[in-house]
């Protein structure tokens, strides 16, 4: 292993995109805290609910917010206290459920369509050409990412 893997320019990009994604995370979860009381992965979740235009498996939203089944299932559960989603029962088969957005989830939901920092972080600090070209280039890393993880760890991303 070269000096600089451990030490040098490539410890500090990865040091700097940990303290990026964390900041930019945090902000967001400010935001969506103050305007929606929701955290980041609730946010998400009920995104992709929505996005799926009818009820979502958990095993679905595991793969999809790249999360272990289990954990999708405590946060499901939790959310669903919370009045934000409902877990349907399937009559043919007893062990799955299916998740839809209530209607206090949809409120939720569209309160934090309104948070600001991230866009405003985004916003301010690069240009449209910038923030274009970030978008392709994490679009390609998510690609990557989701395609060693399933090499490497095949469930819940299979």
């Amino acid at each position: 292993m070269k000096a600089d893997e451990t030490t040098g320019k490539g410890n500090d990009f990865w040091v700097l995109w940990d303290r990026t994604a964390h900041a930019v995370r945090r902000a967001r979860e400010i935001e969506l805290r103050l305007t929606a009381d929701l955290s980041g992965v609730e946010a998400s979740l009920l995104a992709f609910v929505k996005e799926s235009k009818g009820p979502v498996t958990p095993s679905v939203l595991a793969r999809l917010l790249h999360r272990e089944p289990h954990t999708v299932s405590g946060l499901v559960s939790r959310m669903e206290k919370r009045g934000l989603v409902k877990k349907e029962k399937n009559l043919g088969r007893r062990n799955l459920v299916r998740v839809t957005v209530t209607k206090k989830g949809e409120e939720a939901f569209k309160k934090q369509g309104k948070v600001s920092v991230p866009s405003t972080i985004m916003l301010t600090a690069m240009t449209d050409k910038e923030r274009a070209a970030l978008t392709d280039y994490l679009r390609k890393l998510h690609k990557r990412a989701v395609e060693v993880i399933r090499e490497n760890q095949p469930l819940p991303y299979e």
